[in-house]
This record gives structure tokens, sequence and C-alpha cells, in this order.
């Protein structure tokens, strides 16, 4: 994937998708699992579309950050 160009999915990013998108939260209850307001909660999940649809669109590679664990491992936010 190193000749693709690529756009960063950030942790809050991909647990919002995650919430909203995969579990089918509302966004109102997404929100308080991540302890945000509802407002912030349609922003991140907002740009989180945008650089997946971009990513789809542009046949870009989309890079998952990762979220450091007390135990020093590094994992995707979400499995």
């Amino acid at each position: 994937m190193s000749e693709l160009a690529s756009l960063s999915l950030a942790a809050d990013e991909l647990e919002a998708l995650r919430l909203v998108d995969l579990i089918g939260l509302s966004q109102q209850a997404a929100a308080q699992e991540l302890e945000v307001s509802r407002q912030t909660l349609g922003n991140i999940v907002a740009a989180a579309r945008h650089k997946v649809a971009s990513a789809l669109v542009k046949g870009m590679a989309l890079e998952l950050d990762t979220v450091s664990h007390p135990n020093n491992q590094k994992e995707p936010s979400c499995q």
C-alpha cells in the first residue's frame, strides 16, 4: 500500500462510524457512549464519512490510527 495515496482515519472517527453505522446507535446514544455532545459526534461522523467516501472514490488507502492501551499494546479502536 505504500504506492497508494492515503488518508488517516482517527481512532475517534473509526469508533463513531462503528457505533452509528455498524451497530446502528442513534447519534445521541453514540455521543453518550463517547462522552461528547451530539453536535460533536455529528461533526466526527461527518468528517469520517467524508474521508471514507474520498478514499473509495479516489482509490486511496485508509490508514487507521490506533489507540494505546494501559498494557502498552497498540490496537485499532474497534475490532
